[in-house]
């Protein structure tokens, strides 16, 4: 058993916008703690959390990075994730293993889209957490205008408690409005600062009917009564802190620190877990009991093709040693594991055993995957799966070598199981290899690793739209398929009704013959017919759908007629008679969110009208507009470069299937004409 508790830990994530900094005041958390021995730095390329060599090369960060420290005799985990939108499953994975949360800021940039977005994940799980605005030592940085933003945008609850001393290159550090350090100010600054500490104080002082009878009888309040009010307050989410500095500040840090291990909640003081029984579904709550049955939630899994998968998990309750095994409650499998780690950036440290609230890893599991459940044999339980929002981008891939054709199936199958936004496909009508992600930054990295881990080359495209055919009214044909070369004939005569069916239905094959003038032993050649040409389409080479099909005559000769023959005439009948019935072209319409700032928002509604989008509605969240619309995929498939260069990087969507629709008919004839030059 650990020598501390759960009342010891503290689990926190630093989210922010991209370039914001938050990786470098976490690599400075675990230098002047003294977990790390050195100051790393993400331009240099030492950084302990962007260890990745893709992060390396690009100078952002694209994983979820787990470290440790201890400070004020707390353990703190701590998990830095990615500010680009690309790598948003990283961020949704990571805050379900905390329980609070780093909101950084840049004081030059100022409250961004990727801030928001963060904000929105902290708002739809309710963590409590801190803002840092951070690089206040840079040009341009302004406190002032920042915590306006920041008071506009997410409200009065957010409240600054230290204050910058100087600003721009003059900056040297900040002053702790909790405990009065204002002395150390000019008049100008101290009058301001003490305006601060006074609306601080009338913040805490309104969360607590005690201490707000002391404040309104003027009495003073003491400094440990404002802490462990501002404590209770963070816990519950009355109030938010902000502090400011830079991440090259030593002071700045540990104040940080001290501000995470004092006013930030332990897995004790957080609301407990909620899971349910498998067989009875009934609901149970989940204490953080290192005593009580063990229970946990795989929340990341990174792929390695030397180690194999390597598996990140909170504990929730309970104890686990090393070299024992648990119950994947999720897949219904036991699974052995040998040696525990907590993790530290790249670095794997052994333990003995792991309790509640704790945050580590174990390698070259067979069964277990991200979002997975492991728990006691003797008291099942599952915790609600993480969602992760679904890819908004696809490219096409093909192996460039017949090597590469080999390994490239199963590598692609590893990265998907790294990364749960990460989808590969194989499109039945294209026959094309299709990889999904949450833009194109997102699977450039994952073609990246593709051929740094695994060794495989890939040659990208854009993929096809995946068109339908279909008929608008009914037709009826005769499909009559003779031949007689010498010896023994082909005979099969067949008549159907085509009709439409309604959007969605797919195909329905009706026998309707009467008085065996087609043999039943034939029938179901004649399906097998229909199905071939509808598969193959008529009109543009693309599959046909929603089309009842009935058989209702024929004829047949006695010894000439075979199963060929009908099968023959059945697909010469069904092209013949879609013909007749009208077809049109059906596209794939997406249903499409874009999230942008208000001033895009004309230039956006008018660009998607232009795609031939339909705006079914625009809603506001703080300084963002959420447009919603539905639009042909055809004309969405570079959208992710576009919106970027659309709105400088500030925009951003997400877009799920929705439905089939006729393509117009200048553009069906365009497409219509393409597939016949091609088939030429």
């Amino acid at each position: 058993m650990a020598e501390y508790g759960p009342k010891d830990i503290r689990n926190v994530a630093f989210v922010s916008h991209s370039g914001a900094g938050k990786t470098s005041i976490v690599d400075s958390i675990v230098y002047y703690s003294g977990s790390a021995t050195r100051l790393g730095k993400v331009d240099d390329g030492t950084s302990v959390s962007d260890y990745d060599p893709d992060e390396i090369a690009r100078k952002i960060s694209i994983n979820s990075s787990a470290l440790h420290c201890v400070w004020n005799h707390t353990h703190l985990n701590i998990i830095d994730t990615p500010g680009y939108a690309d790598f948003a499953g990283e961020v949704i994975s990571a805050l379900e293993a905390v329980d609070c949360a780093v909101l950084v800021i840049c004081a030059v940039s100022g409250i961004e889209v990727g801030t928001d977005k963060a904000w929105g994940f902290l708002e739809e799980r309710n963590l409590p957490r801190l803002i840092f605005i951070n690089r206040l030592d840079k040009e341009n940085a302004d406190f002032f205008k920042v915590l306006d933003a920041i008071h506009v945008s997410f409200g009065k609850k957010c409240v600054p408690i230290t204050y910058p001393f100087g600003k721009e290159s003059s900056f040297t550090g900040a002053v702790n409005l909790v405990e009065d350090g204002l002395d150390k100010l000019d008049s100008t600054d101290k009058d301001r600062a003490s305006g601060y500490r006074e609306s601080l104080i009338e913040a805490v002082a309104e969360t607590d009917d005690a201490l707000l009878e002391k404040y309104l009888a003027g009495e003073k309040l003491e400094i440990d009564e404002i802490k462990k009010d501002i404590g209770k307050s963070v816990r519950t989410g009355k109030l938010i802190p902000v502090l400011c500095g830079t991440a090259w500040n030593e002071s700045v840090i540990k104040n940080l620190l001290n501000t995470i291990t004092f006013y930030l909640p332990s897995p004790i003081d957080s609301p407990a877990k909620e899971a349910s029984n498998p067989v009875t579904k009934e609901s149970k709550t989940i204490q953080p009991d290192p005593k009580g049955p063990f229970s946990a939630q795989v929340f990341k899994t990174i792929s390695d093709p030397y180690v194999g998968h390597l598996s990140l998990f909170r504990v929730f309750c309970g104890t686990l040693q090393s070299d024992t095994g648990f119950y994947n409650a999720t897949r219904g499998t036991k699974e052995r594991i040998g040696q525990i780690y907590l993790l530290h950036g790249k670095e794997q440290k052994p333990v003995a055993s792991v309790q509640a609230g704790d945050i580590a890893a174990v390698a070259k599991l067979k069964e277990t995957s991200t979002g997975d459940t492991i728990c006691d044999e003797k008291s099942i339980i599952i915790y609600k799966p993480i969602t992760f929002p679904e890819p908004a981008i696809s490219f096409s891939v093909k192996p460039k070598t017949r090597s590469d054709e080999e390994k490239i199936s199963g590598s692609l199958a590893k990265l998907s199981v790294e990364d749960q936004t990460f989808k590969v496909t194989i499109d039945t009508q294209t026959k094309e290899l299709i990889i999904s992600g949450m833009g194109d930054l997102h699977l450039e990295v994952m073609i990246s690793r593709l051929k740094k881990k695994f060794n495989v080359d890939v040659e990208v495209g854009i993929p096809k739209v995946a068109y339908k055919e279909t008929v608008q009214k009914i037709a009826k044909v005769q499909g009559k398929y003779k031949k007689q070369s010498g010896g023994r004939g082909q005979y099969g005569d067949v008549w159907l009704e085509i009709d439409p069916l309604p959007k969605g239905k797919g195909f329905e094959f009706v026998d309707k013959v009467v008085g065996g003038s087609v043999p039943r032993q034939y029938i179901p050649a004649v399906e097998k017919g229909v199905v071939d040409a509808m598969a193959e389409g008529v009109v543009a080479g693309c599959p046909v759908v929603d089309v009842r099909v009935i058989l209702y005559d024929g004829s047949y000769h006695t010894v000439d007629s075979s199963e060929l023959a009908f099968k023959i005439a059945g697909s010469m009948a069904l092209k013949k008679g879609i013909m007749e019935a009208s077809p049109v072209l059906l596209e794939p319409i997406m249903n499409i969110e874009v999230i942008v700032p208000a001033e895009y928002m004309g230039a956006i509604t008018g660009d998607l009208n232009s795609r031939r989008g339909r705006i079914q509605g625009i809603e506001s969240r703080s300084s963002l507009q959420i447009i919603k619309a539905t639009v042909p995929l055809a004309d969405v498939l570079k959208y992710a470069t576009e919106l970027r260069s659309m709105t400088g990087g500030r925009g951003s969507y997400q877009m799920k299937f929705s439905h089939y629709e006729e393509v117009p008919q200048r553009i069906a004839t365009t497409i219509i004409a393409q597939q016949k030059k091609k088939e030429e």
